[in-house]
């Protein structure tokens, strides 16, 4: 087998297949799956580093001991793919929350506008030059010939309007 024989590899699968099988399937506490991935790497492994053995005994506790690299190695292959399956997933995730607080943020802003279209023409008016364009109360009640006070109410007035029309579109989201 050393030299490349394939009579010389059926001889040891003949001998070796099922004894390997028994022993990695007890190893792995039955999972076929995992026994199939590592027996086909340990096989691969044999036909790569085989070498002449004085005795049977020291043959077969050198193929235990790459069954078993090679039972380690499929685990740790898997426990990385898993992992990196989970990183993707909360990557995935935080994309997904990231780009959720925008939609959120587009359609509120959609509901604000059609409310504020909504609106009288002067509650507009007094909103814009209140928060649009930061003028302060008593800019706006020289504008409009009344006092501060009567616009601090009638702000306060068309703040709780549109609240309440914005809730009322809201509560159907």
């Amino acid at each position: 087998m050393a030299a490349g024989d394939e009579a010389a590899y059926r001889v040891f699968y003949e001998a070796y297949f099922d004894r390997l099988w028994r022993y990695l399937l007890v190893v792995t506490g039955g999972d076929e799956d995992a026994t199939r991935e590592a027996l086909q790497s340990a096989l691969l492994r044999v036909v790569r580093h085989v070498k002449v053995f004085p005795d049977d005994r020291i043959f077969w506790g050198w193929l235990t001991v790459l069954a078993r690299s090679s039972l380690s190695d499929q685990r740790r292959k898997r426990w990385r793919y898993l992992a990196f399956l989970d990183r993707f997933t909360r990557h995935a995730e935080v994309q997904q929350s990231a780009t959720a607080p925008a939609e959120a943020d587009a359609k509120l802003l959609s509901l604000l506008e059609g409310n504020l279209a909504a609106l009288p023409a002067e509650e507009r008016q007094l909103l814009e030059w209140k928060y649009c364009e930061s003028r302060s109360i008593r800019d706006i009640a020289a504008a409009l010939g009344t006092t501060e006070k009567a616009v601090e109410s009638k702000l306060l007035r068309v703040r709780r309007k549109l609240k309440s029309a914005m809730l009322i579109g809201l509560k159907d989201e």
